[in-house]
């Protein structure tokens, strides 16, 4: 009687069995990475809109912010690197708005006689009550070193001029080198922006991006130090207290 020779094969029923245990492996796989990819296009779509949304509040605070006419302070301090910065800052010095004046972020190449003639402020004005600062190069770093000037002068209220657009910025990084101490926006509009109706103004609307941009690092630096501090206070309190029991 012949004999069948060659590999053995499994019978149809047992290969029915081991494919059924399989095959449902790649629907789920792909139901996964679905879920998955809907969660990350919602959560980016969330993260645009939220960008998106805080451009707009940022463009209508700048249009907002409107000089500080009837204000006094200790000091005025303006920040150099935008037209009639300057000249806005010796006016309110020359009306007796504030008793000095730091004239933070000033160019190593400008002279005191360069200061002197775009100020418009007369010899005896300017050699009494104007002090220089030539370290700081960015907002932050005008931020530090305000904060060792007003620091050194017990300053408690300060005037603080600049730019319209780059004023949220300026005092975000001022509150958190200067949380004790009282600022006064005086902002300078320039003549070639219009914030009244800026989404139609493109000049206006790419300077208000680009400085929107710049603003959300330093919001988190800010953050960031509120943080720091309220957690060492937290943690001086509970020291205190554990130590008065």
């Amino acid at each position: 009687m012949p004999q069948a020779f060659g590999v053995a094969t499994a019978p149809r029923s047992a290969k029915v069995a081991s494919g059924a245990l399989r095959t449902p492996w790649v629907p789920v796989r792909r139901g996964r990475v679905a879920r998955s990819a809907k969660w990350t296009a919602a959560i980016a779509g969330l993260l645009l809109l939220a960008f998106a949304g805080g451009f707009v509040l940022f463009a209508d605070m700048v249009a907002r912010y409107a000089p500080a006419y009837n204000q006094r302070a200790d000091a005025i301090v303006v920040l150099t690197g935008g037209e009639l910065r300057l000249s806005a800052a010796a006016k309110l010095l020359k009306e007796g708005r504030g008793a000095r004046l730091l004239i933070s972020g000033v160019n190593r190449q400008t002279s005191t006689d360069d200061l002197k003639r775009v100020s418009g402020l007369p010899d005896r004005l300017f050699t009494c009550c104007v002090d220089i600062d030539y370290a700081a190069h960015t907002t932050s770093g005008n931020a530090d070193q305000t904060k060792a000037w007003a620091e050194e002068r017990r300053l408690k209220r300060l005037i603080v001029v600049t730019s319209s657009y780059h004023m949220p910025r300026s005092l975000t990084e001022l509150r958190r080198t200067l949380p004790g101490i009282a600022l006064v926006p005086h902002p300078v509009v320039s003549n070639k922006l219009q914030t009244d109706r800026w989404w139609t103004h493109a000049y206006t609307a790419r300077v208000l991006f680009s400085e929107y941009v710049k603003f959300l690092p330093s919001a988190a630096r800010y953050a960031a130090a509120r943080l720091a501090r309220w957690e060492s206070s937290a943690f001086a309190g509970a020291t205190s207290h554990a130590s008065g029991r």
